[in-house]
């Protein structure tokens, strides 16, 4: 990329304010830096930083959430003239977003509309900028669902943003963001909720766009693994101003700031934990001593939760009466154990039913059939009344987007207290003092406790998603993405948190992730899930140092790496279709047969047929 180009955007001393309570809320302070044609600029910094609101404000949807841009400019090349963003009248704004700006945002559920369907969120964008007839509009939206490879992009069209994975809704926003190929493209934590290896595909994809469009790309991410492979500068952000700005392979090889190094440090590395037989929690720059460790594994510990033959299948509707007229085979035929003071990782593709299988046990969502045991109790035999009092108060989930899981309507201090006080833990001024305890537990300073969800960052929000959890006290934390949308250095507190609340109180976790890295510092024991099933499963040794299965090879082959040296090429991929998980009803599904590798490590047998990919190389 030629830094002597002319710059597409020129953002000049901006400064944003928020309305409070008890004053303005600065969220940036005083921000300087350009983007040129063909340039991909990774901004990183701490949850709050003022990342996300720097991109709003190129936008001008900051004002849409009680922001206002107090001084500076933004400079954007709009038909060979330079504009003043911060100025432009509405009409000029309605012109330049999703058409000569795209945005891809943080929290998929938030951005895409409940009520209408894929197709139509994504062909109104279609017809308005380009002109497109309905018809050619469904066409270049089937192209787009193919290219992020999102499988059966035929029905996904007529289905509604609930209706998908996490994964899944987010790979639509991204394509929503593609659609016009826009000159600048803002993606704000695009990869947050998806895998590894469709995380590679859309970065490669993102790329490819850019070498041939000569897009820009302002890449807003807390993964520094990410960054190594996307960005031709780096912007360092912290507490609304910038820290530090330059070539990616200076700030990674020679940081000036003790702040950027600091968040370098926190990057957890696949291959780190090599030869440790238990979680370890992670050394930060500036602490004498790393967090507390755990307390040494019993050669026996007794099972908390034991889950046999569960399967959870989702009814697909069709035809005039809404019959049901095929399954989806979310969890299929799934058997594990957990510990006491243990955690059970689960990985795999967006899709691939982690979240479904983590759901069924707490039966947020039916199970078809199978057993779950907590402590020897049958929590599928529980009535509704007795899972409320006594299931829901031994286990506890914090959900993988922290929006949608939040009141937006109450305070913080309300929705931290609620579960205290249904479950009569605690009653008056103790309460307030437990929520409080709280807030010091996951970072965040007492004050928030008079804030709304939507005055916090999406790391925020997921510190408050877990803050909640813990104040129950509960026995077992299914944690679904739990640290997926914190920055490295946050995620690096969390974790240790985590670590440190398993050695004191002996909470057990149920650990989806789709980040192998961070797994692998925090399990005891990993799953490999793929179509529902668990195709590999061991202790986290066995599984990163012995992996078996096909799949859990081409897993662990395509993690990022934090080093802009070791760039993969992204030359263009072969886009594989996923094999579909819906099966026509009265479809028999074969059972999970397994070959025992070593004690305790499983892969299912190959005859079993998945249609599982081949690991790719590096």
């Amino acid at each position: 990329m030629a830094n002597d180009q002319a710059p597409l955007v020129s953002i000049d001393k901006l400064r944003v304010e928020f309305r409070g309570e008890d004053g303005p809320i600065v969220g940036v302070e005083d921000i300087s830096f350009a983007i040129a044609p063909g340039e991909t600029v990774c901004v990183v910094g701490e949850s709050g930083s003022g990342k996300s609101v720097t991109s709003l404000s190129l936008m001008r949807l900051v004002e849409f959430g009680g922001g206002r841009i107090t001084s500076g400019r933004l400079a954007f090349s709009l038909n060979g003239k330079q504009i003043d963003l911060a100025e432009a009248d509405t009409e000029t704004m309605q012109t330049i977003r999703g058409d000569e700006i795209g945005m891809i945002f943080q929290e998929p559920m938030t951005s895409l509309n409940p009520v209408f369907t894929i197709e139509r969120q994504m062909t109104d964008g279609l017809q308005a900028h380009r002109g497109m007839s309905r018809a050619q509009a469904r066409e270049r939206a089937l192209e787009l669902l193919k290219q992020v490879r999102i499988p059966e992009p035929e029905r996904r069209l007529k289905q509604y943003p609930h209706e998908l994975s996490g994964g899944m809704r987010q790979r639509v926003v991204i394509a929503m963001a593609m659609a016009c190929e826009p000159r600048l493209l803002i993606a704000d934590e695009p990869t947050t909720a998806l895998d590894v290896t469709i995380q590679a595909e859309i970065l490669a994809l993102i790329d490819r766009l850019k070498r041939e469009t000569g897009m820009a790309v302002l890449f807003i991410t807390h993964d520094m693994a990410v960054v190594a492979q996307m960005a031709d500068r780096v912007v360092v952000m912290y507490r609304g101003n910038l820290v530090e700005e330059g070539p990616v392979e200076q700030i990674f090889a020679d940081p000036q700031e003790d702040y950027t190094r600091k968040l370098l440090a926190a990057v957890p590395r696949l291959g780190e934990m090599r030869g440790k037989p238990a979680p370890e929690p992670m050394r930060l720059v500036g602490e004498e001593t790393a967090a507390t460790a755990p307390r040494p594994v019993e050669t026996a510990p007794k099972p908390l939760l034991q889950v046999s033959n569960l399967t959870t299948r989702y009814p697909v509707k069709g035809g005039l009466f809404r019959r049901t007229v095929a399954n989806v085979h979310a969890v299929e035929d799934v058997s594990f154990e957990i510990a006491r003071g243990q955690t059970l990782a689960l990985v795999g593709e967006s899709g691939c039913g982690k979240s479904s299988c983590g759901r069924s046990i707490l039966r947020l969502a039916e199970p078809t059939s199978g057993q779950v045991l907590l402590e020897q109790t049958d929590i599928l035999a529980l009535s509704d009344r007795d899972l409320r009092r006594r299931g829901w108060r031994d286990m506890q989930m914090v959900f993988q987007d922290p929006f949608a899981s939040l009141n937006p309507y109450m305070r913080l201090r309300e929705q931290i207290a609620e579960p205290i006080r249904n479950f009569g833990i605690q009653t008056g001024g103790a309460v307030e003092d437990r929520v409080a305890e709280l807030l010091d537990r996951v970072e965040l300073p007492r004050s928030f406790m008079s804030r709304f969800p939507h005055e916090l960052s999406g790391g925020q929000r997921q510190r408050i998603a877990i803050a909640r959890a813990l104040a129950v006290n509960p026995k077992l934390i299914i944690a679904d993405e739990a640290v997926s949308a914190l920055d490295v250095s946050v995620q690096a507190q969390v974790l240790n948190l985590m670590l440190e609340l398993q050695a004191e109180l002996g909470v057990s976790y149920l650990f989806i992730s789709h980040d192998m890295a961070v797994v692998e510092r925090v399990a005891h024991r990993v799953g490999v899930m793929y179509l529902g099933r668990l195709v590999e499963i061991g202790t986290r040794q066995q599984i990163f140092e012995n992996p078996q299965h096909s799949y859990t090879k081409s897993l662990l082959s395509a993690v990022p790496i934090a080093d802009p040296t070791r760039r993969r090429d992204h030359d263009d991929l072969n886009f594989r279709p996923i094999p579909s998980p819906v099966f026509p009803v009265g479809h028999v599904a074969q059972p999970s047969v397994y070959d025992e590798i070593e004690e305790g490590h499983l892969v299912l047998r190959d005859e079993i047929n998945l249609e599982v990919r081949p690991a790719k190389t590096p």
